[in-house]
């Protein structure tokens, strides 16, 4: 950053501005065109992509699922975030904030919409009976409590240092410096914590877990920004170990795969209607016209 950046007295919207996701970030709320959601057969309806953010849902359902909760089943379907999907008619009424994920509960009358990622968790959970938070009320306070930090923490992580190291259009040093600063003072946070315990919260694997791993256990995991050498995250060993325990669980894998449209064909699933999708519709069975 070799020029001096003095703002405006009142800020202007540049549509040519860089960055890579330029063509769909705007100033104003609201849909941008008409488009109804799709429903399936189940009385859940979810709208997502695979995003961490996203992951985090469909490793809850898949826990559940997996736990017996057979009310949990549930459809998927994929929002193409970059093609501006999640500005249609359709979607801003579930969620007005248009970000993914967003859920439809058609087993009430009215539907209930639910959004933002952990709202939608603690509904699921409450759902079924409190699954996967913890019982004792000191733990079930602490779960709280690392959710929140979570859902305040993730955005430093993913629009902080994330959008400045991997996805600006140039490379700026003071930016850049501060977000890693701040992304390694939290992965420090949770190394520290871990230290001592097996779990996020309590004596077993809770919603805070599940809602903390897609993003800095895939970080450390080398998933996120191609930045784990950068971030020396080898270094926080109490952190690899949870991460690595967790991305063993097949919920994990399965909630991973669900409206995936990257990486290893085997491990994509655009859309999820049916358990046994896993098995027959990943992008490496399907033929190139059913994609």
């Amino acid at each position: 950053m070799t020029e001096t950046y003095t703002p405006p007295a009142v800020w202007t919207w540049n549509k040519a501005s860089g960055g890579q996701f330029a063509s769909i970030n705007r100033p104003i709320s609201g849909p941008t065109h008409d488009k109804e959601l799709p429903v399936g057969k189940h009385p859940l309806q979810l709208y997502s992509l695979a995003t961490p953010n996203g992951v985090k849902v469909t490793m809850l359902l898949e826990e559940l699922l997996a736990a017996g909760h057979t009310g949990a089943e549930y459809d998927a379907w994929l929002i193409k975030i970059g093609d501006g999907e999640q500005f249609g008619s359709g979607f801003v009424a579930v969620n007005p904030n248009s970000k993914i994920p967003a859920l439809m509960d058609h087993s009430v009358n009215p539907p209930q919409r639910v959004f933002e990622s952990g709202s939608i968790m603690l509904y699921l959970s409450e759902k079924f009976g409190g699954a996967f938070m913890p019982k004792d009320p000191a733990a079930r306070t602490e779960c709280m409590s690392w959710m929140f930090w979570l859902m305040g923490s993730a955005p430093y992580l993913g629009g902080g240092f994330g959008h400045f190291y991997a996805y600006a259009p140039e490379k700026w040093e003071y930016p850049i410096d501060r977000f890693t600063m701040e992304a390694k003072r939290q992965l420090d946070v949770l190394d520290r914590h871990l230290a001592e315990r097996e779990w996020m919260a309590g004596d077993a694997y809770s919603l805070a877990d599940m809602i903390i791993w897609p993003w800095y256990g895939q970080l450390v995991l080398g998933r996120l920004y191609s930045a784990a050498e950068f971030l020396d995250v080898e270094s926080y060993k109490n952190v690899m170990r949870w991460a690595k325990v967790i991305d063993k669980r097949p919920a994990t894998l399965r909630g991973r795969m669900v409206n995936r449209t990257f990486g290893e064909p085997s491990l994509q699933l655009h859309e999820r209607h049916d358990a046994s999708d896993f098995d027959t519709k990943t992008q490496d069975k399907l033929a190139p016209s059913d994609g």
